[in-house]
């Protein structure tokens, strides 16, 4: 069975003050949760949330990363860095950076490649937008993001890795997809993924991100294949976050 994961992506919010005060009070309340809990801080951060978390049951990690190892790529951090840092999971293909920053599909794989060479989780966050859901395109957008990093590394690379299907329509919206809804995507990537190799596929943990929060989370965690969550808004509350993870124990 796979274990649930719950990983609280920041966003570009706090401030050393505001994260001392989070991070401690979710570790006094995230302990003995058969749940793996992670958060993705801004870079500036994350020295403090690793002097915070070291020894704790939380692991951390950042938003985005460099395809490249190193060079004349000024603004951009490589994985080598993060992985100086002390980070476990790095996010790649997050929705705002596809649409905010123009990441393609293409870079994505290759921001992919580059945090698994240097011993990272990529968390591949893959979604469709509202337009798309209403052209019916939503499995075909989904399947292309997967592809990507499939076409490039083989399949055999999801098996250290993490998928978050985070409908676009639903981030920051309020607007949630209903435990169906989101079911019915994680089935369809998972059963996507066993096409090539289903020993892969059972394993790969598939997080739901999309305004998740205590009221909704319980429903979300008890379809048969979503396995936890990328929580926005939510984690940045300590009393929320730490339900959420709540509801995926």
């Amino acid at each position: 069975m796979r274990k649930k994961l719950v990983i609280g992506n920041w966003k570009m919010h706090g401030n050393l003050q505001q994260n001392e005060a989070l991070l401690s009070a979710i570790l006094r309340d995230i302990d003995g949760l058969a749940v793996g809990v992670a958060v993705c801080v801004p870079f500036p951060y994350l020295q403090q949330t690793a002097n915070l978390l070291s020894g704790s049951v939380v692991a951390w990690g950042a938003q985005t990363l460099s395809e490249h190892p190193s060079g004349a790529y000024t603004g951009e951090v490589s994985a080598s860095m993060l992985r100086d840092f002390g980070c476990r999971y790095v996010l790649v293909g997050h929705s705002e950076r596809r649409a905010l920053f123009g990441e393609t599909d293409a870079a994505v794989a290759a921001k992919f490649r580059s945090a698994q060479v240097n011993g990272l989780v990529p968390v591949l966050c893959v979604g469709e937008t509202l337009a798309e859901r209403d052209a019916g395109r939503t499995l075909e957008v989904v399947r292309a993001q997967v592809n990507a990093v499939i076409n490039l590394l083989g399949v055999e690379a999801l098996a250290s890795a993490v998928v978050a299907y985070e409908p676009v329509w639903a981030i920051g919206t309020g607007v949630t997809a209903s435990p169906a809804q989101a079911q019915e995507v994680h089935a369809a990537i998972r059963d996507h993924i066993a096409g090539a190799n289903c020993n892969v596929a059972q394993a790969l943990p598939i997080l739901y991100g999309g305004s998740v929060k205590a009221q909704n989370a319980a429903a979300l965690f008890a379809c048969k294949d979503i396995d936890g969550g990328l929580i926005g808004g939510a984690a940045l509350v300590a009393e929320d976050f730490v339900a959420v993870c709540r509801a995926a124990a």
